[in-house]
């Protein structure tokens, strides 16, 4: 006798196989980056990374990916970069501003940019680890000019209502 084969049963153990395949592969590949972003040195790719720091190139990332980016991370990259651009801002709080923003701009990196959800996760690390190294040079005018900058990056969406509050622990 002939058993008869049915072909749904079938399309859904494969599909079902399938899918457990590519899940233990993505969480695999989670596992990797959550690694990888464990081992991100802020302190060190800040001393690394200052002579990929240009204004020109810093002015392109953000443009091509503060959506992307987010409103916290590029916030907090304008912060810096505003105090770079500060005479009052003393060259050794410079040269770790120019650290994290060349981090930021350099396409390869411990965790690629285009990863969805991670990709600018060890970004922010070194953005966080240099903003709070120095945070006592940002003041109410260099707020002011990175707010003005969020209102052209991300037009009426943006909101500068609560965006210090989230580091007032640091200001």
């Amino acid at each position: 006798m002939s058993e008869k084969i049915d072909s749904n049963k079938m399309l859904n153990k494969f599909h079902s196989k399938k899918d457990t395949e590519e899940k233990g592969e993505h969480n695999s590949q989670q596992n990797d980056y959550s690694n990888k972003l464990k081992n991100v040195n802020p302190e060190g790719e800040t001393q690394k990374n200052q002579e990929h720091f240009s204004e020109e190139k810093f002015y392109k990332k953000t443009l091509k990916f503060s959506k992307k980016m987010g409103v916290k991370i590029t916030y907090y990259s304008l912060l810096l970069f505003y105090s770079f651009k500060s005479p009052k801002t003393p060259k050794k709080a410079k040269l770790t501003i120019a650290g994290a923003l060349g981090y930021l701009i350099l396409p390869i990196d411990a965790i690629p940019d285009f990863i969805p959800v991670v990709g600018f996760g060890d970004d922010l690390a070194v953005i966080v680890y240099a903003l709070y190294k120095v945070i006592s040079h940002i003041d109410d005018d260099i707020k002011g000019q990175a707010h003005e900058r969020m209102k052209k990056l991300f037009g009426e969406n943006y909101d500068d209502k609560d965006i210090d509050e989230s580091l007032k622990p640091v200001f």
